[in-house]
């Protein structure tokens, strides 16, 4: 009942703004012009005129421009705002045109307005334009949400993401935030000598992460085709080239799961590889551009998240899986020779896990549910099993382990890095066993990619191998709980 009277409000109010709209046009107004020639936004001002005295008046012509957030004594006094901030407007006769004047009773909240006129400050201190000339650039058909009290309703939030910016300073700041971080992560791997490349988002083959992907189909060769789940083997497929021995990319992938505070099904990360290095080279980047990023956007390495102060300044400790799940239970996996003895391990655990999870699963899933939430202060996690790792070398000290590692903050993987590959037949072999598992039903086993294996057969020097989530790392730098909240439009279920 409450949302047939709210849509019948609705309803009203537009009937009311339609009404005005048909009366601007028999003003000869157009109320949707071209453009406007705006000579200034309100953070210029505000910077220009900061030592301007309360009072003070200038004769400085300015055209400014914006969406009417706040009305006072008949469209005497309209707060505008820009996506710098807020300048008020004075609209009175003495000074503005006679169209203006017209106009003023046909302006409502929301709507996009263009004004010039001389500067002054008032007595109070408020830093306003005289408006002389007055131009609707968008008649609002539907009002604003209720000023005080904006989006209460968090899934309109995100599916209606454009009120949410016009309402929230805040929802505006973290997409800017985001921005910012992207485009510093970018300008410091360029400046340490890294390629920027793109790679294709529809593969044959899906694979590069153990994931489900989603299908589409190419009408034209009547072909099955895969959003990538990640760039990995394109990008591998480079540096085999010799294109360069640094490679990153910064792009979306897309993985058929679940959702949740953390999870998005399309999703951006940074991928780089790097040669003649190991993983121990891929650490040091990381922890070099998530404290730098933090450094330069929020000046500072240590940052606030939920009730936690977490500190990204390097180096960071390293510690094994294993180790770090003894540390926590006291059980120790690595003294567990066979799959039986660590699957009743992780179930005496708590861990959930498949009746056919091998050792490696087992202790992935002792370390998930024992160790993984407890992470709070940047960790980088060794000691990866080799069957949940089928694109990473083989560990130099004991063989059912990679060089893989995985970096936690705050319980979360943020960064994912491996010595790679570079054995095709070694490759191959893992390829076989993912095979295997896919066909023993786990959807999430990569199939194997012949010509990228037919690649490797060609030579790829060795390399490391790191991949960041930049969704996860905007969420830790603009303090934000969701995932939801800091990608712009987030995939939801349709609404009815």
């Amino acid at each position: 009942m409450a949302d047939n009277k709210d849509q019948e409000q609705q309803n009203l109010y537009r009937a009311q703004r339609l009404e005005k709209l048909a009366k601007l046009k028999a003003l000869g107004v157009d109320p949707y012009p071209y453009g406007f020639a705006r000579s200034a936004e309100a953070s210029d001002l505000n910077a220009r005129y900061k030592d301007l005295p309360a009072g003070a008046e200038t004769q400085d012509r300015v055209a400014v421009a914006g969406r009417i957030r706040a009305i006072r004594n008949s469209g005497m006094f309209i707060d505008l705002h820009d996506s710098t901030g807020k300048i008020q407007i004075f609209n009175h006769k003495d000074n503005l045109s006679a169209p203006g004047v017209a106009m003023l009773p046909l302006l409502d909240l929301g709507d996009i307005i263009g004004v010039s006129g001389t500067v002054r400050r008032t007595p109070r201190g408020e830093l306003t334009v005289n408006g002389r000339d007055l131009a609707v650039l968008a008649k609002a058909l539907l009002p604003l949400p209720e000023k005080f009290h904006g989006l209460t309703d968090i899934e309109t939030r995100y599916r209606q993401r454009y009120l949410d910016l016009i309402m929230s300073e805040e929802s505006r700041e973290t997409l800017r935030r985001r921005s910012r971080i992207v485009a510093v992560m970018r300008r410091l791997l360029i400046e340490k000598g890294f390629l920027e490349v793109e790679t294709p988002m529809l593969h044959d083959v899906p694979g590069g992460a153990s994931a489900k992907p989603f299908v589409t189909h190419h009408n034209a060769l009547d072909l099955d085709l895969y959003m990538r789940v990640a760039p990995e083997l394109h990008l591998k497929r480079l540096l085999i080239g010799g294109l360069s021995d640094k490679l990153f990319e910064i792009n979306r992938n897309f993985r058929n799961e679940g959702i949740s505070p953390r999870h998005n099904p399309e999703f951006t990360s940074l991928e780089l590889y790097q040669a003649f290095v190991d993983y121990t080279a891929m650490m040091e980047i990381a922890e070099y551009l998530i404290g730098a990023i933090a450094q330069e956007v929020l000046g500072s390495t240590r940052i606030p998240y939920g009730k936690h102060e977490i500190e990204l300044k390097a180096p960071w400790p390293r510690k094994s899986m294993a180790g770090l799940v003894k540390e926590k239970t006291g059980v120790d996996f690595l003294a567990l020779k066979d799959d039986a003895a660590a699957r009743d391990a992780a179930k005496n655990l708590g861990a959930e896990l498949s009746k056919n999870a091998s050792w490696g699963h087992a202790l992935e899933a002792a370390f998930a549910a024992k160790v993984e939430a407890g992470l709070i202060q940047p960790i980088h996690v060794t000691g990866f099993p080799r069957d949940i790792s089928p694109l990473a070398k083989v560990a130099r000290d004991d063989p059912r382990l990679t060089e893989r590692f995985e970096t936690y903050i705050y319980g979360w993987e943020v960064a994912n890095a491996f010595s790679e590959i570079n054995d095709p037949l070694d490759q191959l072999k893992r390829f076989e066993a993912q095979m295997d598992a896919r066909q023993a039903g786990d959807e999430e086993a990569q199939p194997l990619d012949a010509d990228f294996v037919l690649a490797l057969e060609y030579g790829m020097p060795p390399a490391g191998g790191l991949g960041i989530g930049i969704d996860r790392l905007v969420m830790l730098l603009t303090d934000s709980p969701s995932i939801r909240d800091v990608i712009a439009f987030p995939t939801m279920r349709p609404k009815g």
